[in-house]
C-alpha cells in the first residue's frame, strides 16, 4: 500500500497482518488469556504493553485494531478500551493530579459531565471549569497557571456545536497544556483532530467506528509517549482492556467507515434540509446547513462531510412530542447513535441536562442519528409522524 493511497483504502488494508500458520486472509480471533514466554534467557517485561505476556498488556486482536485505527487517522500509536467512557478516562487519570486546573466543554458527554463535575473534584481535588468551547475567547478566559488539560467535544453531543480545534490547541500548547479532542459525533473520517493541532482523540468505538451497534468499545490516539503513558496507567493497571472478540468485532466495521459516514452525511444532509424546512419544526442544528451557528469552522475543520447527527424539535406540547416518537416506524426509539439503522432520543424540558445547552435547546428537543437508510424513507416516515401528532393541519 502506498503513502498517498485514498482513506477507503487505508481503512480496507491499513494495520492488516499476514497469517502465517494457515494462510487465513482475514485475521483470526484470538481467544487466549496468555501467551508462551521465552526460554531463551530474553528480558522480558512481565507489565509491559510491546510484547505478548498476558491479554491485559495486549492481544493480537487489539494490536490490529489499533495499528488500523492509526493508519487512518495517522496517530503514532492508539490504545483500545472496553467502553468509550473507559478511553475518556484513560485520558483524564494519567494527566491530570491533585490540583490541576481542566477546562472542559459545557456541552459534553453524561460521563464526561459526571467525571468533571463530581468524582474528579471531589475524589482527587481536580480544579474544573466548564466553558462553552465553541466561543474561543471564553476558553482562552478560563486558562489558569495550573491549567494543565483542555477537553473539547465537537461536534457537541447532543447539540453539534463546533469548536475551533487550531485555536484552542495553540492557546493550550502556549501554556504547555494538553488538549483532548472527543471527535465520536464525527467518526475519524469528518475530522482529524490530530491534524489540527489535538494530543489526543478520543472516540466511542461504539458508535460509528464499529457501526453496527453489536460491540462496545472506546479508543485513544496520539504521540507515543502520551499513549505510553495511557497504556501503562489506565490499560495495565485499571485493566480497561477491549476484549480480543471486541477488537475483531469493531476491527470488521472500520473497513466499511469510509462508505457509511459517506451515505451517514449525504442522507442527514438530505433529511436535516427537509426538517429545516417544514412548519412542524421549531429548530434545526447540523453542520452541514448554512443556518447552523458554527457554519463556517464546520467547513474549515471537517471534510467536506458533516457526519450523521442532527438535533432538532418540534412545535407542541410534550404529549405532541411524545406522539411523534411512538408514531415513527422506521427510525428507533433508542439512546445510541452511529448504527447502521437511524436512532432518535428525546431530551424533555426537565432534564437536569438542559441548563448547560444554548438556550434554544432548553424547552426539550430530539437528537437524531441517521442511518444507512433511503433518505426518502426517512423522510416519509417523519412526515408521517409530524401528521400523527396532530402539529400541522
Amino acid at each position: 500500500m502506498t503513502k498517498t493511497a485514498s482513506v477507503q483504502t487505508i481503512a480496507v488494508h491499513g494495520g492488516t497482518r499476514k497469517d502465517d500458520t494457515f494462510g487465513a486472509i482475514n485475521e483470526p480471533i484470538y481467544m487466549t488469556s496468555n501467551y508462551r514466554i521465552p526460554t531463551d534467557g530474553t528480558p522480558v517485561d512481565w507489565s509491559g504493553t510491546e510484547s505478548n505476556i498476558y491479554a491485559r498488556n495486549r492481544n493480537v486482536n487489539q494490536m490490529v485494531l489499533q495499528d488500523k485505527l492509526c493508519a487512518l487517522t495517522g496517530a503514532e500509536d492508539c490504545a483500545v478500551f472496553a467502553s468509550g467512557v473507559a478511553a475518556l478516562a484513560g485520558v483524564f487519570v494519567p494527566f491530570l493530579n491533585s490540583g490541576d486546573h481542566a477546562i472542559v466543554s459545557e456541552v459534553c458527554y453524561s460521563a464526561t459531565n459526571l467525571l468533571f463535575r463530581k468524582y474528579l473534584p471531589e475524589k482527587y481535588n481536580i480544579q474544573v471549569t466548564f466553558v462553552d468551547t465553541t466561543d474561543t475567547e471564553a476558553v482562552r478566559a478560563a486558562i489558569r497557571p495550573n491549567t494543565r488539560l483542555i477537553h473539547v467535544e465537537t461536534p457537541g453531543n447532543p447539540t453539534t456545536g463546533i469548536s475551533d480545534i487550531e485555536a484552542i490547541s495553540k492557546m493550550a500548547h502556549a501554556i504547555n497544556a494538553l488538549v483532548s479532542v472527543d471527535a465520536t459525533f464525527a467518526g475519524p473520517i469528518c475530522m482529524y483532530p490530530l491534524k489540527l493541532g489535538a494530543d489526543l482523540e478520543i472516540h466511542s468505538m461504539t458508535k460509528y467506528i464499529n457501526g453496527h451497534g453489536d460491540s462496545l468499545g472506546g479508543c485513544v490516539l496520539g504521540r507515543k509517549e502520551l499513549l505510553a503513558e495511557v497504556k501503562e496507567i489506565a490499560m495495565v493497571n485499571f485493566g480497561g482492556i477491549l476484549s480480543p472478540f471486541n477488537a475483531w468485532l469493531i476491527a470488521r466495521g472500520l473497513v466499511t467507515l469510509p462508505l457509511r459516514m459517506a451515505q451517514h452525511s449525504n442522507v442527514a444532509l438530505a433529511v436535516a434540509k427537509f426538517l429545516e424546512n417544514h412548519p412542524a419544526v421549531r429548530f434545526v442544528w447540523y453542520p452541514g446547513l448554512e443556518s447552523h451557528p458554527q457554519r463556517a469552522l464546520a467547513k474549515k475543520l471537517m471534510n467536506g462531510q458533516y457526519s450523521g447527527m442532527i438535533a432538532f424539535d418540534i412545535k407542541g406540547d410534550e404529549k405532541q412530542h411524545q406522539k411523534f416518537l411512538d408514531s415513527l416506524t422506521l427510525v428507533t426509539h433508542a439512546v445510541s447513535l452511529g448504527d447502521v439503522e437511524s436512532l432518535i432520543v428525546y431530551y424533555d424540558k426537565n432534564s437536569d441536562k438542559l441548563p448547560h445547552y444554548p438556550k434554544i435547546f432548553q424547552e426539550g428537543f430530539f437528537r437524531f442519528s441517521i442511518g444507512l437508510e433511503n433518505a426518502e424513507d426517512i423522510i416519509a416516515d417523519l412526515e408521517n409522524a409530524f401528521s400523527a401528532c396532530g402539529i400541522v393541519k
